[in-house]
């Protein structure tokens, strides 16, 4: 993990986050693989073998006890196609988790059986995935996987690949072979990317506000972690806390954004990222109504004994 750095330039000790953070989301890796992860950087001209259909003698042992992660968007898609509600699909397909590097509430995909090692609920057993145009990044990815890294003094996160191979899998014996960059763009990942990229920032830098005993140096509480929570996995619920609360008294939000995020779930979920970042880390990504950052500068003002 990184050190602690002035990184505002105004005293406040930031951490370098992302030093040696590694945020390996859409792994794919399962447990019951001892060392499936082949630790060669991937770049997106580079190629690999690999094949995934009907005919390969491992079809649908993958899907089984697989440990996937949703982010955002992919709740989002799942519940779309499903015709349900966030909270409805929340509710039967999958159970709550705890991201293990920063600690902070997600879901993951029920899998049946009592450990948890039984199907998928989106598999069919002849024809495989039920859901496939909806599946989530890390079906996507897999057997790739992707870290986001930003080094210290970087201007910018750098992502590169990895494969994955697991002992049951004889996708890797197939002969296609693809870059990566032709890969990513067949699984359609790229958009999924683009959506949760925000979601993934907070996630690393959660992850290294951690190194130091939480940000500010204390955990986040249990109401940041329900904040963190909603925006993560309810965009109705987040709309109404939007429309419904003070949060339009508290923050200048553009017209123009306003009534897009009104209707535009995707937008919606770009202003909970950004409202995430300003109450966790006070990134300026959220402008505050004039009084109400007055009145906070003279709250911190009396707090500091000043005047």
């Amino acid at each position: 993990m990184g050190t602690p750095e002035d990184e505002d330039g105004e005293g406040v000790q930031r951490p370098a986050y992302g030093r040696d953070v590694e945020m390996n989301l859409f792994d794919a890796v399962r447990a019951q693989s001892s060392n499936p992860v082949q630790p060669v950087k991937l770049g997106a001209n580079d190629s690999f073998c690999f094949h995934c259909h009907k005919g390969v003698s491992c079809w649908n042992v993958c899907c089984h006890g697989a440990d996937i992660t949703l982010p955002p968007y992919d709740i989002l898609r799942l519940a779309r196609y499903l015709h349900l509600t966030p909270a409805e699909f929340l509710e039967g397909y999958t159970v709550p988790a705890e991201h293990a590097e920063s600690g902070m509430p997600v879901v993951k995909i029920k899998m049946s059986g009592g450990d948890g090692k039984g199907a998928c609920p989106f598999m069919d057993e002849a024809e495989g995935c039920r859901v496939y145009d909806f599946r989530p990044s890390a079906c996507r990815y897999y057997p790739l996987g992707l870290i986001s890294v930003k080094m210290k003094d970087a201007e910018a996160k750098e992502d590169f690949h990895f494969i994955v191979r697991e002992d049951h899998c004889r996708g890797h014996a197939e002969a296609k072979t693809q870059s990566v960059a032709e890969f990513r763009k067949e699984q359609g990942v790229e958009r999924y990317e683009q959506i949760n990229r925000g979601w993934i920032d907070v996630l690393m830098k959660l992850a290294s506000w951690r190194s130091l005993g939480g940000v500010m140096g204390k955990e986040p509480s249990a109401q940041v972690r329900q904040m963190f929570f909603m925006v993560s996995t309810d965009v109705e619920r987040f709309r109404r806390f939007v429309f419904d609360s003070r949060f339009l008294q508290i923050y200048a939000i553009p017209e123009e954004a306003l009534e897009l995020a009104a209707k535009n779930d995707e937008a919606l979920l770009q202003l909970g990222f950004d409202w995430l970042k300003n109450v966790l880390f006070n990134e300026p990504t959220l402008e505050m109504h004039e009084k109400v950052l007055q009145d906070a500068i003279a709250r911190a003002r009396t707090e500091a004994g000043g005047v």
